[in-house]
């Protein structure tokens, strides 16, 4: 009996080397040692690449002369580089593929959708969404763009966002000293859709639940500095705490010491939080446009909650409690007109 040979172990194939162009730099270089007669081996040698690089590099970039001048090698290259690549290339070079793209487009399937089946069903023409979105937005392909469901040829051009501002010396609400008249401050805002920034500014002293507030056409720091220092004057209270709103950024301004809740937690200053929600309950319900509500509207809405008898305060009102811990000196007086 013949006896098999064992089949011979497959040698491992050689790592391919990383390919890289010449820039102008090393065409430069490689100009000079050839005008000094160095030899195209000890030229791979100094400039790091292989032996074949030069030698391909003098006979496709080389004048008619056959003299190699380094400039005009690099807008040779330069040509062929931008011809290499033109837009929708991979495209439109495949029968097949452009074939199978466009008879899907008819059928009205995205881009996303074509991509994605070829690569599952594991066809043997193959590409990206990316590359299909080139091809449609080429010269070839922009006849095909009316079956997208945006039937536009040409890419929408983002919205530049504005760049977010970081309030400055924002100190954080662990650092606020346990004692003193504590207040929280915040906005309820009107609906985005109806394109308005007005607003009402609401502090609130949680010892009393003492409420005070103002009116304001926008969210403008300046606007809210205002406001903040209009609704504090009468009040005696040692700090605020307050969210990350850029409306709070010139918060030095205001005359008193403040500090930040962390991002996204509301409930650092759920005493604001929930008298806002009293507010909307009772007289501003959600969906309101606050350019209807007025600041002496506003100002009656706050005298009416604060002269409500609360089960936190031993059913007293807000202005008793203030009035005995000389957060206010006196109840103000405010005619009724709307509620």
């Amino acid at each position: 009996m013949k006896k098999h040979k064992a089949p011979r172990a497959k040698k491992p194939h050689a790592k391919r080397k990383p390919f890289k162009h010449l820039d102008q730099g090393k065409r430069d270089r490689m100009q000079v040692l050839l005008d000094a007669g160095e030899k195209q081996k000890d030229v791979a040698t100094v400039l790091k690449v292989d032996p074949s690089t030069i030698s391909r590099e003098k006979k496709k970039r080389k004048r008619k002369n056959g003299y190699y001048d380094a400039s005009t090698a690099q807008g040779k290259a330069d040509v062929k580089r931008s011809r290499a690549s033109y837009r929708g290339r991979k495209v439109e070079k495949n029968k097949e593929l452009r074939r199978y793209i466009i008879e899907n487009l008819k059928e009205r399937r995205s881009p996303d959708e074509i991509a994605g089946h070829m690569k599952r069903e594991r066809k043997s023409f193959r590409c990206g969404k990316d590359a299909i979105y080139d091809w449609l937005r080429s010269i070839w392909g922009q006849q095909y763009c009316k079956y997208l469901c945006t039937k536009r040829y040409r890419k929408k051009k983002q919205k530049k966002t504005t760049k977010r501002e970081m309030i400055p010396n924002r100190i954080s609400l662990k650092q606020r000293p346990k004692r003193g008249e504590h207040t929280e401050g915040d906005l309820f805002v009107s609906p985005t859709k109806l394109g308005t920034s007005a607003s009402g500014a609401l502090v609130v002293v949680p010892s009393a639940q003492l409420l005070a507030g103002e009116m304001i056409p926008n969210r403008k720091p300046d606007t809210m500095t205002e406001a903040i220092q209009a609704i504090i004057s009468p009040l005696s209270i040692a700090d605020m705490a307050l969210d990350n709103g850029i409306e709070n950024k010139k918060h030095e301004e205001w005359g008193l010491p403040t500090f930040f809740a962390d991002p996204h937690a509301p409930w650092h200053k759920p005493h604001v939080e929930n008298n806002i929600g009293l507010v909307r309950k009772w007289f501003i319900p959600k969906g309101t446009d606050l350019r209807e509500v007025s600041n002496e509207m506003f100002q009656e809405i706050l005298h009416i909650l604060n002269g409500k008898w609360r089960k936190s305060l031993g059913y007293r009102s807000a202005y008793e409690v203030a009035m005995k811990r000389g957060i206010i000196q006196e109840v103000p007086k405010i005619e009724r007109k709307f509620y």
